[in-house]
């Protein structure tokens, strides 16, 4: 017995020693609470400069009769009492450096009551025996960059509520939406942040509990079912996650000892202005730890497939924010902490699970944000195209009068598609705020606008990089979204609607189905242009590439109400062209109730290509065209 209380002595003291130089990646194991018997519990929290820390909860009515005793040498308080017991509230009072009491949040929480308290729940979660091997598995064998990827992003508590307007749980999403995602043919589902929160206006983006699944939203335990329930259905599961800064509450992380011990010593940089939070010390070894297990745990507890890195830029430039800002000891704005815990954080995971997909939030050009820590880059999978975004969104809002001019808008993604592996985001943040829903954005009345709202969706199944669309998006949601109520479901009795939906649904399947638009995504060979420069009829027309010679596809986009008959596209090969794509069909809201003919090619020159095929476009209509029958001979270019 003597031995093995030595050898745990042994074990505590080098998790110690590991978190302290950054390099615990489980500190949850170490720090928080932890069931060791039937009826006994130990608590730790680091707090290194706090002169007293006491445990306060139900059990000893929030009194100071539970003083904590300090390991000087780490900084973390511990305590082993018999006097809570299992769904009891517990907080940590702080006797802060500067002798102020106040009662604090358990970091390491996994679980907190519901809001508005912030008060920790005393909760062991069951060991789960988990039955999505095969997925995981697949997951293994297989490489994402040549897989396609269609990712519904929803925010968990506004996707439906009950008829008593209570939001669903995840154990009421596991019976509805996981279905909903599999009839609508997304591969990937990525939630807003789950993780506690204490105001649902941040949309889960101001933390405090970086290990607990937000009450709000359930337990734990359904949310391990929920991602289980994915798994079975072939669909992947993604989640938010904010590194960079955290909630100001006084009662959660801010100087939690009475000094900078999880923020910054420099209060300009410790203070994020634009969001009204604290920033992390990134330098810190202890607070990489923190962060980096907090990422683990999710990865392993729940078993998710990826993570997206909020706000990436606001930890690589010490400019990002509003405030006033110091110069690096370079005389630069780079965050050099930031950058390293960000490669380090990259490499840790990537160890670890090599599989599990790693996502940036970020809207600079200056830093390579995917590809190898080796290379200098930041080591994560895959990047947003915020640049994409905002161009593409801006055209389509436009009077197509003026779209001839700004063509560029729709054809300057063309020139850095391949710089870094891209994600086109269609998200959250373009339907709030008074900037409408995407439906709302397209110009013209009713009918118009959801013309262009396919027209656009083809172009972004069809534009190289993996796909995300908002809820709500997929049907065409007229109003903005609202995250303290469900979407609009009524909606879809409107014809218009319901069309789009089924729009939606039969885009993704398309896009699932065809190797061309995914198979070579990250090399240039997966895309020819054919036709960028036809402004004066605002006319875009390119080729997608698969595998084999043969698997290709012709994209003719018509970014005006102007039906354009008779209309020249260039093709590579000779032979039989046949149309398998109209975004202006009945079953879609469009009036077309048949296909364009098949098209034979003519030997006429036309740019790059030795052939031609003509064919109609309809107004704000897209086509797609796949070889049918075709004699594999070309040209040089």
């Amino acid at each position: 017995m003597k031995e093995k209380i030595n050898e745990l002595s042994a074990e505590i003291s080098q998790a110690k020693n590991n978190f302290l130089s950054g390099e615990n990646y489980y500190a949850q194991h170490l720090l928080g609470a932890h069931r060791i018997s039937d009826g006994t519990y130990c608590f730790r929290v680091w707090a290194p400069n706090a002169k007293a820390v006491f445990l306060v909860g139900d059990f000893n009515d929030w009194q100071n009769t539970l003083p904590m005793e300090l390991d000087s040498e780490s900084g973390i308080w511990e305590i082993i009492t018999d006097q809570p017991r299992e769904g009891d509230l517990y907080k940590f009072n702080v006797r802060q450096a500067n002798g102020r009491e106040i009662m604090k949040i358990d970091p390491f929480a996994i679980r907190f009551e519901k809001r508005p308290g912030d008060a920790a729940v005393l909760y062991t979660i069951p060991a789960k025996k988990w039955r999505d091997g095969l997925w995981r598995g697949r997951s293994k064998r297989t490489n994402a960059l040549k897989r396609p990827m269609n990712i519904y992003e929803v925010h968990a508590s506004s996707w439906k509520h009950h008829e008593d307007g209570t939001p669903y749980s995840f154990g009421d999403l596991a019976k509805e939406l996981v279905p909903y995602l599999s009839e609508m043919g997304y591969t990937h589902v990525e939630f807003l942040p789950l993780m506690e929160h204490p105001l649902g206006r941040s949309w889960g983006y101001q933390l405090i509990g970086y290990y607990a699944l937000s009450s709000y939203y359930g337990t734990p335990e359904e949310f391990q079912n929920f991602v289980e329930a994915c798994h079975l259905n072939n669909i992947g599961v993604l989640v938010d996650w904010v590194p960079g800064h955290f909630c100001i509450n006084d009662d959660t992380l801010p100087y939690y000892d009475g000094t900078a011990q999880f923020e910054y010593s420099d209060p300009d940089r410790a203070k994020n202005v634009r969001w009204g939070s604290i920033n992390f010390d990134l330098g810190k070894p202890q607070v990489q730890s923190f962060l980096i297990s907090s990422a683990l745990f999710w990865i392993e507890f729940y078993h998710i497939d990826g993570i997206r890195v909020d706000a990436v830029s606001s930890m690589l430039y010490r400019d990002y924010d509003d405030g006033p800002w110091t110069p690096n000891h370079e005389g630069g704005n780079r965050n050099f902490e930031g950058c390293n815990f960000l490669q380090k954080l990259n490499s840790v995971i990537k160890l670890a699970h090599p599989n599990v997909l790693m996502i940036a939030e970020e809207s600079s050009s200056e830093t390579q944000i995917t590809g190898l820590t080796e290379t200098g880059a930041l080591g994560f999978d895959y990047k947003w195209n915020m640049g994409w975004m905002n161009d593409v969104l801006r055209f389509y809002e436009m009077d197509p009068i003026f779209r001839k001019d700004h063509f560029n808008l729709v054809t300057f993604s063309f020139m850095y598609m391949m710089q870094e592996n891209y994600i086109l985001p269609l998200s959250h943040d373009e339907v709030v705020h008074g900037k409408k829903s995407l439906m709302h954005k397209m110009w013209g009345d009713r009918y118009k606008q959801f013309a262009q709202l396919r027209n656009l969706y083809t172009y972004f199944m069809t534009h190289p990089g993996k796909k995300l669309l908002f809820m709500g998006s997929e049907w065409g949601q007229f109003l903005e979204w609202k995250f303290d109520e469900g979407l609009e479901w009524v909606d879809l009795k409107d014809s218009l609607n319901s069309h789009m939906q089924q729009f939606t649904a039969a885009l993704n399947d398309f896009y699932k189905n065809q190797p061309a638009l995914w198979e070579l995504e990250n090399t240039y060979d997966t895309i020819e242009i054919i036709d960028a420069d036809n402004t004066s009829e605002s006319v875009l027309s390119y080729l997608r590439q698969g595998k084999r010679k043969k698997d290709f596809l012709i994209v003719v986009l018509n970014m005006t109400p102007v039906e354009r008959r008779d209309f020249h596209i260039g093709v590579p090969y000779p032979g039989t062209y046949k149309e398998i794509w109209n975004t202006e069909m009945e079953e879609f809201g469009g009036t077309w109730t048949k296909h364009n003919e098949d098209c034979e090619s003519e030997p006429i020159a036309f740019k790059n290509y030795e052939q031609l095929i003509k064919t109609t476009i309809p107004a704000f209509g897209a086509v797609i065209f796949k070889p049918e029958s075709i004699v594999l001979k070309r040209k040089n270019k």
